[in-house]
């Protein structure tokens, strides 16, 4: 057995123990080397893991000014639409408004136009009407200038209530005292076409209830006739 105190095994334990030192530098500083290419490594991941973060974070607020900027679009669009939808609305009321005018108008134009066609038709009948009265007035006055001494004269109206051109049918003998004396009443047509008595010289009580009946029967024959026998009755008293 080798001795400690034995020169030769003093060195060789010498040896080994730098050995066994050696070994454990080249193990130490591989654990460096990998600790320091870990901890590079880690840096790296770590700068790039906020690298990504960043960018992630802008594009985050890129997305949500993007989306904000849609909503004001949409807001400022919404708020353009419903206001063409007012203008829209407000145009159809106007262009309602106009039709139902439109149709007022016509129908308007419609009662006009019948309101015309009557007033033709009344006019028509009037004129017929006259026509027949100026034929019985032509009958009556050749009957009662030939036989009774009638005359029939054509006058102007000066008062507000015989306006217009007026008869004058003027009797004579009448008065078997003065037979040239005249008896007058006055005559004319109204607006609606009927006969109307204007006045009578001398006055007659019963020329409203004559009057009235000539505007029933359309008789004038027998309105003169009656008015001539009131004269008559009138000169005897």
């Amino acid at each position: 057995m080798m001795s400690i105190t034995d020169p030769g095994t003093s060195e060789y334990f010498a040896k080994a123990m730098e050995e066994i030192h050696s070994q454990h530098l080249k193990a130490l500083g591989k654990i460096t080397d990998m600790t320091t290419e870990l901890s590079q490594t880690h840096k790296q991941f770590i700068k790039s893991a906020q690298d990504t973060c960043i960018k992630k974070c802008k594009d985050d607020e890129m997305l949500f000014d993007t989306i904000e900027s849609f909503k004001k679009d949409l807001e400022q669009k919404g708020k353009l639409l419903k206001d063409k939808r007012l203008v829209i609305s407000e145009v159809m009321s106007e262009i309602e408004q106009k039709d139902m005018k439109k149709e007022e108008i016509i129908h308007k134009i419609e009662k006009l136009k019948e309101e015309q066609a009557k007033r033709r038709d009344v006019i028509d009948a009037q004129n017929k009407a006259n026509k027949k009265r100026l034929k019985n007035l032509q009958k009556a006055r050749y009957m009662f200038q030939e036989h009774l001494g009638l005359e029939i004269r054509a006058i102007m109206g000066k008062a507000e209530v015989s306006r217009g051109e007026k008869l004058q049918f003027i009797f004579r003998n009448i008065n078997r005292a003065d037979l040239t004396s005249t008896y007058i009443v006055t005559m004319g047509i109204n607006a609606e076409g009927a006969y109307q008595v204007v006045s009578s010289d001398p006055a007659l009580d019963c020329l409203p209830d004559l009057e009235k009946r000539l505007q029933e029967t359309n008789n004038l024959a027998a309105f003169l006739a009656n008015i001539r026998k009131e004269f008559v009755s009138l000169a005897r008293h």
